[in-house]
């Protein structure tokens, strides 16, 4: 299937709630990650005109709806991109917490839908459904929860999940809700991506590899009579000239040794997802084999879960590989680097101006939510 070159693009960050330093696999060089650091970050992230901020999820890290309800008075254009757990949450709740995020915020919440691939921090959050069936779960959690968001009143029955008569009493500032962003690789979650959400994301894998999944999902998507558009997940590695930053590239795993990567890899090889079994596969845990297309590295991958690989290079190269991506059709990009602060000035002050931008304003309804006296019985709204 044919895919269309995106003409511009949207530039997240991320805000490293699980923790932040100058290498990898070692507390030498690490750094303090509390409040005021998280809010340096996503306040530079503002300042330099990224679109948003990714917050990751999961028992390793910070809770990334009590973060982004923080930092939201601290920023002024940003958008925060917060997960929602099916499994974890019932549809409903999460349509209360999104309601209200987006409307506290001005419109500037967007949704990871994330249903999770490692089956030892399931089992710990008291989910012990097999892959398959998580992605059911999170088939029916979207179905309830869109509509509740589109101000449905909602009654549905299915395998895993059951409600009568719910509704949304505060509506979202953004219609019919904020943006679903989603990323799954397995025939499951591809087809769960083409029935239900906006965004399929994918980590950084060769343009290639990142074509022919991008094709898959399109066709997937096409078949339901959708369409959805495309972000990718990576690092960055930005210095003066490419030499320098394949520098920094060494020197961020220089304090790696095989244990601890051998250890990091047994971790992640009991997960379930196929994105993280792909992003494996491109350097098998090897040292000697992490350029794995021109300028992209899979030093990242060697000790770290989820998004493993980075764009390493001058601004004009990274800018250039960028584009490349967005000639098979990725419109959003979520950028991170090491450490986070210093790594969003490098990427945001040199690489940004070089790239279209696509970072217009959402649409806010402003009569959704009553602005005046309290809900009657609490149930009605005064007229």
């Amino acid at each position: 299937m044919t895919l269309t070159a995106a003409p511009s693009g949207k530039f997240l960050w991320f805000l490293p709630t699980h923790g932040d330093g100058r290498y990898l696999g070692t507390a030498k060089g690490g750094r303090k990650v509390d409040f005021g650091y998280l809010r340096q970050v996503a306040q530079a992230a503002d300042q330099l005109g990224f679109y948003g901020v990714l917050l990751p999820t999961g028992r390793s890290c910070e809770d990334s709806w009590v973060i982004a309800s923080a930092l939201a008075p601290a920023t002024e254009k940003l958008r925060f991109l917060v997960a929602v757990r099916p499994g974890l949450q019932t549809p409903t709740v999460a349509a209360r917490m999104t309601a209200t995020l987006d409307r506290i915020s001005n419109g500037r919440l967007l949704i990871n839908v994330v249903t999770g691939g490692d089956p030892v921090e399931n089992r710990g959050d008291g989910v012990f459904l097999p892959h398959d069936q998580r992605y059911e779960v999170t088939r029916e959690f979207l179905t309830i929860y869109r509509d509740l968001l589109a101000g449905k009143n909602v009654s549905y029955a299915g395998k895993h999940l059951r409600v009568e008569d719910s509704e949304l009493i505060y509506r979202a500032a953004q219609t019919p809700h904020p943006p679903l962003y989603f990323g799954g690789s397995s025939v499951a979650g591809i087809q769960v991506a083409a029935e239900t959400v906006d965004k399929y994301l994918t980590w950084g894998e060769p343009p290639a590899q990142v074509a022919d999944k991008l094709a898959t999902v399109k066709e997937a998507a096409k078949r339901e009579g959708r369409t959805l558009s495309f972000g990718i997940r990576l690092h960055v590695i930005v210095r003066d000239t490419d030499a320098e930053a394949w520098a920094a590239a060494d020197k961020l795993i220089e304090h790696l040794d095989d244990d601890t990567i051998a250890a990091a890899q047994s971790t992640l090889a009991r997960m379930d997802s196929e994105g993280q079994r792909r992003m494996a596969a491109l350097h098998g845990g090897r040292r000697d084999r992490l350029e794995i297309s021109p300028n992209l590295w899979a030093g990242v991958g060697l000790v770290r879960g989820g998004a493993g690989t980075a764009l390493v290079g001058s601004p004009e190269t990274v800018a250039a590989r960028i584009r490349e991506y967005m000639a098979i059709g990725i419109d959003t990009f979520i950028f991170s680097g090491y450490p986070h602060l210093e790594e969003a000035y490098h990427f945001g002050e040199k690489v940004l101006p070089l790239l279209p931008k696509d970072h217009t304003a959402a649409h806010i309804d402003t009569a959704s939510t009553p602005q005046y006296g309290e809900i009657i019985a609490n149930n009605a709204i005064p007229r």
